[in-house]
């Protein structure tokens, strides 16, 4: 059975516009992502729909490799779902309504001192809310905002540098023992940062993830996964 979905999984903000992903899709409804592909590239095929998706690439953590997906906004997923039936699937789709709405409404808070400073004090003059707590909550809606896309492929391309780095070390090594590496790293990052995915990372933790990725070395479960896979394909006869 499928776990509680969180709200804050299910739509992010990239390019100022709340999102999701095709990838998360597939996950919340339990669909292959490559069918998931499939239908939003049917979609596509109409032009008065290309400006809800933007395709893009991500990195798997079990092998490393690129693959497509798909980033859209409130009306491509509406036209994505409208396929999904079912009791479960419309569970998820209130969920998703939810969550568009909790994203969108946060990015119609104000951002300057003096606007928020107006709106405090119509709301409630007689208390005359202090501007620097109100000022604390923008600043926290700030560091909490989703990484942006050129920080993130530059993590992206360090974390393939350090885990060729560590790989090199071992001289020989397979596919499977490079993904034992990749998922030993995804690992760490979604565990120091605190997110379920990636592409959740916030921007004010780009630095020490960034550090992270500098220094990390596989575990001692990691290594001995990949010792153990090296003996059996020694024994292997030619």
């Amino acid at each position: 059975m499928k776990g509680m979905i969180h709200m804050n999984d299910l739509v992010i903000m990239k390019n100022q516009q709340a999102v999701t992903s095709s990838l998360q899709v597939a996950e919340t409804f339990e669909k292959e992502h490559r069918n998931v592909l499939a239908t939003i590239g049917g979609l596509l095929k109409n032009k008065h729909t290309q400006h809800m998706f933007a395709k893009e690439t991500y990195i798997n953590e079990q092998n490393g490799q690129s693959y497509p997906i798909y980033y859209m906004n409130r009306d491509g997923f509406t036209l994505l779902a409208m396929g999904f039936t079912g009791t479960k699937a419309l569970k998820f789709k209130l969920q998703y309504i939810e969550a568009f709405n909790s994203m969108e409404e946060q990015v119609k808070l104000p951002t300057s001192p003096r606007e928020i400073a107006r709106l405090a004090l119509q709301a409630n003059e007689e208390t005359n809310q202090r501007l620097d707590s109100v000022e604390g909550d923008v600043k926290d809606l700030k560091e909490n905002q989703v990484i942006p896309n050129p920080e993130y492929s530059a993590l992206n391309r360090r974390v393939n540098q350090r885990v060729s780095e560590v790989a090199h070390s071992y001289g020989h090594i397979t596919q499977k023992q490079r993904g034992e590496l990749f998922k030993d790293i995804g690992s760490g990052i979604k565990k120091i940062a605190n997110v379920s995915a990636r592409s959740m990372l916030r921007k004010k933790d780009y630095q020490m993830v960034m550090d992270f990725i500098n220094d990390w070395e596989p575990s001692t479960a990691t290594k001995t996964i990949i010792r153990q896979t090296s003996l059996r394909f020694d024994k292997e006869p030619a």
